[in-house]
C-alpha cells in the first residue's frame, strides 16, 4: 500500500499519516495538488492532506481540489495540535531572517512582530524545508519555525518553543481515498457535503439550511468557496453531524435535491484527536 501526504518527512501532515501508516508505506509529494493528482491517478492508495487550521481556516487548496476530484472520498478526519518552534543552529545566533511555511507565520505572527519585528520573515514550501535550510547553512543567521521533531531530524536547538498564538491551535487532516478504507461504522461522526445551488432562486440557501434545521440536524460548519466559473457564483462545504440521525440527513438530501440543489457526498467518516 502506498499513501502520499504533504511532505517532506516530519511535517505535520507526516504526523497526521503516521497516526495509521508506517514509514515503508508513506510517500512525500511538494503540494496538496500533486498528492490529488496522483491519488487520481493511481500512484498511491490513499493520500492525507490538511483541511483546516483552527487559526487560519480552511486549506482551500485542499477544498478546491476535492471540489473537482468527484470521485474522491473522505473516509478519516485526524486531529493534530499543532505546536511551533524557532529553531536555530547554536542557541548564541540571533535569527536576521526567520524562515517557514506561510501557515506556520500566520500562526506565530504575535510572537514574531513582539520578539523580532524588524527581522526578514520568508516563506518557504513547508515547514520541514525551513528546518533543512537552516541545517544545512550554519554560517548564516538564520531560524526556521518548525516542529519539535524536525529539530531532532535535524539535530537543530529550540530557541523558543510553542510560540503559536494560541495554545488552542489544532489542524484537520483527511484520509482521502478512491477505495474504501476500513471504518468503524459504529464510530462514524461526520458528513461533508460540497452543494451547489440554483441560479437566481432567492432564499435558497435559507431554504437549504432549514432543510437540516428543523430535522434538528447539527452543522458544524458552513462555508463558501468561489466556483471560479463568473463573479457572485458560489459552492458550499458543509459539515453535518452524525449521531443517531442518518435516515432524517437522507430526508433532508432528498428535500434539497427537490429544491434543484445539487451536492457531492464527500463521505462519512470517523474524527480522531490526537493529544
Amino acid at each position: 500500500m502506498e499513501v502520499g501526504y504533504l511532505g517532506p518527512k516530519n511535517s505535520f501532515t507526516y504526523k497526521a499519516a503516521s497516526y495509521y501508516f508506517d514509514d515503508s508505506s508513506l510517500q512525500p509529494y511538494s503540494s496538496i495538488t500533486s498528492c490529488l493528482n496522483a491519488l487520481t491517478h493511481m500512484q498511491v492508495d490513499y493520500v492525507v492532506v490538511p483541511i483546516e487550521n483552527s487559526l487560519e481556516g480552511s486549506v482551500h487548496t485542499s477544498i478546491d481540489g476535492l471540489f473537482h476530484h468527484k470521485d474522491i472520498k473522505v473516509y478519516k478526519e485526524i486531529i493534530l495540535p499543532i505546536k511551533q518552534n524557532l529553531l536555530v543552529n547554536d542557541l548564541t545566533i540571533v535569527p536576521e531572517k526567520i524562515l517557514s511555511h506561510p501557515q506556520a507565520i500566520a500562526q506565530s505572527q504575535h510572537f514574531l512582530e513582539t520578539c523580532y519585528p524588524n527581522v526578514l520573515i520568508e516563506q518557504v514550501p513547508s515547514t520541514t524545508f525551513a528546518a533543512e535550510y537552516v541545517a544545512g547553512h550554519p554560517d548564516e543567521s538564520v531560524g526556521a519555525i518548525a516542529s519539535k521533531e524536525a529539530a531532532e531530524e535535524y539535530g537543530l536547538e529550540i530557541l523558543s518553543e510553542n510560540i503559536q498564538d494560541n495554545r488552542f491551535n489544532q489542524t484537520r487532516f483527511w484520509l482521502l481515498g478512491k477505495q474504501p478504507f476500513k471504518i468503524d461504522d459504529s464510530n462514524i461522526q461526520k458528513l461533508s457535503l460540497f452543494i451547489t445551488l440554483p441560479k437566481n432562486t432567492p432564499g435558497i440557501l435559507h431554504k437549504v439550511l432549514s432543510a437540516f434545521a428543523w430535522r434538528e440536524i447539527d452543522l458544524s460548519k458552513i462555508e463558501s468557496r468561489p466556483l471560479k466559473t463568473e463573479l457572485g457564483e458560489y459552492y458550499f462545504i458543509i459539515d453535518v453531524i452524525i449521531q443517531d440521525n442518518i435516515p432524517l440527513v437522507e430526508h433532508a438530501l432528498e428535500e434539497i435535491t427537490l429544491l434543484g440543489v445539487t451536492y457531492q457526498h464527500l463521505g462519512c467518516y470517523s474524527i480522531v484527536i490526537k493529544e
